[in-house]
């Protein structure tokens, strides 16, 4: 069996590490890995694949930034060159970028099977890019991978076949948990002149926070208060540097704010788990901050992972201000809901796939 995996994105690098991990593990299986090129710069690419221990790609498309137009058409250009040389068995996308939805594109025209990993996830909001990613590779996928009850229903609602639709668990926490310890080993806080201190972290990149002066203004004029109680660390997105110099905005990002460069996933990870509090307007680190215990507050008025509200430690705060100090206050003050770790998030979640996706082979 001959199964083509895709990497293109920061967020994808956890989600595939684990699965080709597994897929190493069965002798009947071939397979490549494809990056894609989506982020193709050493922050945001060749750090992970050191630090999850992902091979090198077998192909690299290198097809680099654009709009979202023309990056998925370079995508689907290449790719389908190595769909028709490698003719694979199956094609295994995760997450929600556009090389996700590209690479699914190409191969449901090739009529070559494809399968999603974290598949049935919804914001409900289609003015975000990865909703109409999402909503387009699910209904292609022939084999969905669930990380919650909820987006099996959210298929199921879409006319999804229900035997389609495989709840696995989440492969995101797989990865953190195989690398919980080497993060634990690491000081990274005292790397940024802080020694024992309580502290926050923050990631700010989506276009809707940072585009708009007025939003970015007053999440930052927020952040800013709630530095003078702790100190933020701000690991800055290059979309979001910009934007505060556009802005003008550099005053409100200093003092308690201390900003760093874009960090490797063990650095991150490090911070993340020993962090009094997260604020975020990143999908993932829901996840994340749910599994270790941290509190999470959301800087968006939705979420596509409803299970890191109902039953995490996330708390959408959207982006008036106010709510983000209050919340940040509760938490502050060591008043915060009880939470726990949703069903299948155990670290055998690639297990689960790659089991699915060899039957029979």
């Amino acid at each position: 069996m001959r199964i083509i995996s895709i990497a293109g994105a920061r967020p994808n690098f956890m989600k595939i590490a684990p699965i080709v991990a597994a897929l190493e593990q069965v002798p009947e299986v071939e397979h490549l890995l494809v990056h894609t090129g989506q982020h193709y710069d050493q922050e945001m690419s060749d750090v992970f694949f050191r630090d999850l221990s992902i091979p090198a790609p077998d192909i690299d498309l290198e097809v680099g930034s654009a709009s979202h137009a023309v990056q998925t058409a370079r995508i689907m250009v290449e790719f389908e060159k190595v769909c028709e040389k490698e003719q694979p068995d199956m094609v295994v996308v995760v997450g929600d970028v556009n090389s996700t939805m590209a690479c699914t594109l190409v191969a449901a025209k090739l009529q070559i099977p494809v399968a999603h990993v974290e598949a049935g996830l919804r914001s409900f909001d289609r003015t975000m890019p990865e909703e109409i990613n999402r909503l387009v590779t699910d209904s292609l996928a022939d084999l969905l991978f669930t990380t919650s009850r909820d987006a099996d229903e959210n298929l199921k609602r879409e006319g999804v076949a229900p035997q389609k639709i495989h709840f696995v668990g989440n492969v995101m926490i797989d990865t953190l948990l195989k690398h919980r310890e080497r993060a634990a080993s690491m000081d990274v806080a005292r790397g940024l002149g802080l020694d024992g201190e309580d502290y926050a972290l923050m990631t700010l990149h989506r276009p809707s926070n940072v585009d708009d002066p007025s939003v970015l203004t007053g999440i930052l004029q927020a952040v800013q208060q709630i530095s003078r109680s702790l100190p933020v660390i701000f690991p800055i997105h290059p979309r979001t540097s910009a934007r505060i110099k556009e802005f003008e905005l550099a005053s409100l990002v200093e003092g308690g704010v201390r900003i760093s460069e874009p960090m490797g996933y063990l650095e991150f990870l490090n911070l993340m788990s020993k962090a009094r509090l997260v604020m975020t307007d990143s999908g993932g680190l829901q996840e994340e901050t749910t599994f270790l215990g941290v509190p999470c507050l959301t800087i968006r008025k939705n979420t596509e992972r409803p299970v890191t509200i109902s039953e995490g430690t996330n708390v959408l705060v959207g982006t008036d201000p106010e709510r983000l100090l209050e919340a940040a206050g509760q938490i502050l003050d060591g008043n915060w809901k009880a939470s726990k770790v949703p069903e299948y998030w155990d670290g055998r979640a690639a297990e689960r796939i790659v089991e699915i996706l060899t039957r029979g082979s």
